[in-house]
């Protein structure tokens, strides 16, 4: 069964004041992730701000998050796209750079069909050994991967885990119905983590744990060892924090918490933007309610 843990912390893509990706603090924010409780990183996902990132940038963050890391946690690659031959393309790339597994998003924008969907996922697993966690986010890619779906892919020997994030407990429950018990099944919402526990998920990819990754992993610790109380109050504790790192498109949220807190990662590729002053309030009373920066923060 492959192992990648209980928190994934979905890695933001640091840059330099000209918008260049840092490799160096790249390499420092992955250190500090798995000292403070991750995993596992996803490099180049979404939160990575994969879009705007070039392939060869993709492949550098591989080398250097493994490099980083080094065996200390997995390193995951996010290599989907909405063009299969491109996924197939930079999935192998990952593969040779030193990833331990691949995410895979449902294709954007172009709206395949189930069927299409399928074979887009198997056509990329089928071309790497890698361990493949596919990714519904329908907010985002316009489509909804259904259970069925998810549970013929599941059949593929490499298609691991589902990152899911419809938001709905439903289909979480389906697909748990419908897949094997070693299919990973992890929360894409970090408030939605313990209630996806609940109905048969594993753990989170995770935006929060660029700060609270210990607390992240306390949790679902408790939650799995029958400490459903603990689990409960540790998630109500969160929750303000969880929210507001989605009070306005992500990553620009965890950017600007990592900087009040003190390590700061640079900006975002337009045509992301800025947090507001109001959205920075926001991200800061929920810091300070946890004491992560200072009352005057």
């Amino acid at each position: 069964m492959v192992e990648f843990g209980h928190v994934i912390t979905a890695m933001v893509t640091p840059f330099d004041e000209g918008l260049n990706v840092d490799y160096a603090r790249a390499a420092a924010l992955a250190r500090r992730l798995v000292e403070e409780g991750s995993d596992a990183l996803v490099v180049a996902g979404t939160t990575g701000e994969s879009p705007t990132l070039s392939d060869e940038e993709k492949v550098r963050l591989f080398r250097t998050v493994k490099e980083a890391v080094g065996g200390k946690a997995k390193v995951i690659a996010g290599t989907g796209t909405y063009d299969t031959r491109h996924s197939v393309h930079l999935s192998k790339e990952a593969e040779e750079a030193g990833a331990d597994g691949l995410l895979l998003v449902v294709p954007y924008y172009n709206k395949p069909s189930q069927e299409g969907l399928y074979r887009h996922f198997r056509a990329i697993a089928e071309e790497t050994r890698l361990p493949v966690i596919l990714y519904n986010i329908p907010g985002r890619t316009g489509v909804n991967m259904l259970p069925e779906t998810v549970a013929r892919l599941a059949e593929v020997p490499n298609i691991v885990g589902i990152k899911e994030a419809s938001g709905n407990l439903d289909q979480v429950s389906e697909i748990r119905r419908r897949t094997p018990r070693e299919f990973l099944i992890y929360s894409g919402d970090d408030s939605l983590t313990l209630p996806i526990l609940a109905v048969g998920g594993i753990g989170v990819i995770s935006v929060a744990s660029h700060l609270v990754g210990r607390q992240i992993q306390e949790m679902i610790r408790s939650f799995l060892g029958g400490d459903v109380q603990k689990a409960l109050d540790l998630h109500l504790r969160l929750l303000p924090l969880f929210k507001a790192m989605f009070v306005t498109t992500n990553p620009a949220p965890v950017k600007a918490a990592l900087a009040l807190a003190g390590f700061p990662v640079g900006g975002l590729r337009p045509p992301l933007v800025e947090v507001t002053e109001k959205e920075r309030e926001v991200i800061s009373g929920a810091l300070r309610e946890l004491a992560l920066v200072e009352v005057g923060g």
